[in-house]
């Protein structure tokens, strides 16, 4: 069903829900709160730390007119008072606040504490009378947000989507009953309006043992096609890859880089076309490996492409080919890239006179034909939707397939989501690294940070800081880059700050990007952009605010922007949330530096939230959202798919619905 016939969006809140990949009532249901607020507690604010988030109240004593507030960018201020205890509230960009505050009025606020110059405010916070105060009691959802859309909206539209939609299992019936599973209609309700912590998690479990059915189904139905004959042969023997090896790198491999190896060159001498994930931690030498398989495949006569997700990281990747294929020709593909040399390139490739083609999704372009192509590798594979990786297999006859990722996944449950791919692992620490010392930093210590941080410029180095958001929320919880960077300029003015966001023209980013690794910019201030990738020795420090919104797994992507040279680096984390979950979740990052263990610790707090490190805080399978879940309940979904199959209970739906979300999912979590 259309989402215009939910009652409160418009054309141009529909508009906004396709952005979020919302274009009907099932995927609204299927939005889930990225957070819970808990408040059924006010707190004082008289003890609050700067930068915590509070549920106070207050009474406006009073409203000071501003000529700004009436303009774009301007604001709207309230003085107010609790218990003698005098504050004032502030909201940028609202001066629609100013029609609805009374003087004299008390309120109840939910907002950031700022406390500056000796004086206390809070930033933008949700507001409501305190005598009739009814949507800022509870457990309240929060979820993801775009343009027009509002929390409020978001909350009513979920709901009544999830009334009209009234989902059902595809579960049969006889083993919903065996094995205990709830009502997945009144799961759904509940997620979107939880009353207890132990009711959303009940209702969670139900809602990932349905989604985790269907994919597992889905890879029975299909896991036959995974199986093609090789169309291509390769003439690399075993002493040509050693000395290949040996010659072209001037370090010795890792026994984990060299099973890997043993294992893609097997492949490529096998009758069936190679379809491999490989998958090893920051620093293990996955590049080094992946050009091993280049090497196999233009040493027999073929091409080669190398796809990255951003033109800093192609660049990287084309100068390290460069280097280890001196005797080839090799060519990057970018967006920058001018039109005549793009031509040109193109002209080459197609009639076979570049061995190895490195670049973007410029690559991808249908006016990009190779002659004899034979090896697609694509870097950082979670960057990549199933349809762009198609697009570049269709460009060669049965190409051989190699995609890596530094995110760590527990094999438990890559044998789940990768159940058409081969999976190698390299193991194997990174040798030579410095360990990054880590640190949850309470908000007191701030400043004391920040004053480190300058210590450390002033001895030549350089540092990330990284929000979630471009832009805050709506109840003011989350850091911005835009309002962190005003932060910091004003705290260290005598430092050089770069920023560096998605929205962002690309030739702007690279500009600022190379303008940091060119050591021109001391402090980045960023959003995740960075996170895959980047490599500048130089930088020795990353802040991360609101460090409970990233899975463990991001985090540890993060934290590996540093400690990439024999420098001492240092990762600092900083959170606002009290929940014991999160701080423990916080505490597997101080504690890990294995990225594996970090993703095995992270499997079983939260079940499978953001394992993949995709760009939504949890979403492990495109549509499970933040959902906290426990693990067994995976596999309880995989002991239930087992049973349809073996007694072959037929049940028309599964099928359809399966297959249906196997595609939707992967290409989501990919993407």
């Amino acid at each position: 069903m259309e989402v215009t016939k939910i009652k409160g969006i418009n054309e141009k809140r529909a508009k906004d829900l396709e952005k979020l990949g919302i274009t009907d009532t099932a995927d609204l249901i299927g939005h889930f709160p990225r957070a819970y607020l808990d408040l059924r507690q006010a707190q004082s604010l008289k003890y609050a730390y700067h930068n915590d988030f509070v549920l106070t109240p207050g009474k406006i004593i009073s409203i000071p007119m501003n000529a700004f507030a009436v303009r774009k960018g301007g604001f709207v201020k309230a003085v107010c008072e609790q218990e003698g205890f005098v504050f004032t509230v502030i909201w940028f960009n609202q001066p629609y606040v100013l029609s609805k505050l009374v003087q004299g009025k008390d309120y109840l606020f939910y907002g950031r504490v700022n406390h500056r110059n000796g004086q206390t405010s809070i930033v933008n916070p949700t507001y409501e009378f305190l005598e009739n105060s009814v949507r800022m009691q509870g457990i309240i959802p929060q979820y993801s947000l775009k343009g027009s859309l509002t929390q409020k909206v978001m909350r009513s539209a979920c709901l009544l989507a999830v009334n009209l939609e009234k989902p059902k299992s595809i579960i049969p019936s006889e083993l919903q009953v065996k094995y205990g599973l709830g009502d997945l209609y009144s799961a759904y309700k509940t997620v979107h309006n939880p009353s207890n912590e132990q009711e959303l998690r009940e209702a969670s479990n139900r809602i990932a043992t349905e989604e985790y059915f269907s994919l597992i189904s889905a890879y029975k139905f299909i896991k036959g096609d995974r199986n093609q004959a090789r169309a291509n042969e390769y003439s690399c023997t075993d002493k040509q890859l050693l000395d290949f090896i040996v010659k072209r790198f001037p370090f010795e491999f890792t026994d984990g880089q060299k099973q890997a190896v043993n294992g893609i060159f097997s492949n490529m001498k096998s009758p069936l076309v190679m379809n491999k994930l490989l998958q090893g931690d920051v620093g293990s030498g996955k590049t080094a490996v992946s050009m091993c398989a280049v090497f196999v495949c233009v040493s027999s006569g073929y091409q080669a492409v190398l796809l990255s997700p951003t033109e800093v990281l192609a660049q990287q990747n084309f100068n390290a080919v460069k280097n280890a294929f001196p005797d080839y020709n090799v060519e990057i593909l970018t967006g920058s890239t001018s039109a005549k040399e793009k031509t040109s390139i193109k002209k080459a490739v197609k009639e076979g006179l570049v061995n190895i083609l490195v670049g973007t999704h410029a690559v991808i372009q249908e006016d990009v034909v190779f002659k004899k192509l034979s090896l697609c590798v694509c870097d950082e594979q979670q960057r990549f939707g199933v349809a762009q990786r198609s697009s570049l297999l269709a460009k060669g006859v049965t190409p051989d397939v190699l995609v890596m990722s530094a995110t760590p996944i527990p094999r438990t449950l890559s044998l789940i989501f990768y159940g058409d791919l081969d999976i190698t692992t390299i193991l194997d620490k990174p040798k030579m690294r410095i360990p990054i010392q880590t640190n949850l930093v309470p908000s007191h210590k701030y400043n004391d940070m920040l004053k480190f941080i300058e210590n450390q410029v002033k001895e030549g180095r350089q540092a990330y800081f990284v929000c979630p958001k471009i832009e805050g929320d709506e109840e003011g919880t989350l850091m911005s880059v835009t309002e962190l960077y005003q932060s910091l300029t004003e705290s260290l003015p005598s430092l050089r700050i770069g920023l560096l966001h998605g929205k962002m023209k690309d030739k702007e980013k690279n500009a600022v990007m190379y303008a940091f690794k060119d050591k021109l910019i001391d402090l980045l201030v960023s959003t995740t952009v960075i996170e895959v990738g980047v490599d500048v020795p130089n930088a020795s420090v990353m802040v991360i605010y609101n460090a409970e919104r990233f899975g463990l797994s991001q985090l540890h992507q993060l934290r590996g922007r540093v400690g990439r040279s024999n420098l001492k680096s240092y990762c600092f984390l900083l959170t606002n949330s009290n929940s014991p979950i999160a701080i423990e979740r916080l505490k597997v990052i101080k504690e890990n530096s294995d990225g594996f263990k970090i993703s095995e610790k992270d499997f079983k707090l939260r079940g499978s939230g953001d394992i993949l490190g995709s760009r939504q805080s949890g979403k492990v399978s495109g549509e499970l959202g933040s959902l906290v879940y426990d693990t067994e309940y995976i596999f309880l979904a995989k002991k239930i798919s087992d049973e349809v199959f073996e007694r072959a209970i037929k049940v028309p739906e599964i099928r359809e619905v399966a297959i249906k979300k196997y595609h939707k999912l992967k290409d989501v979590a990919l993407n």
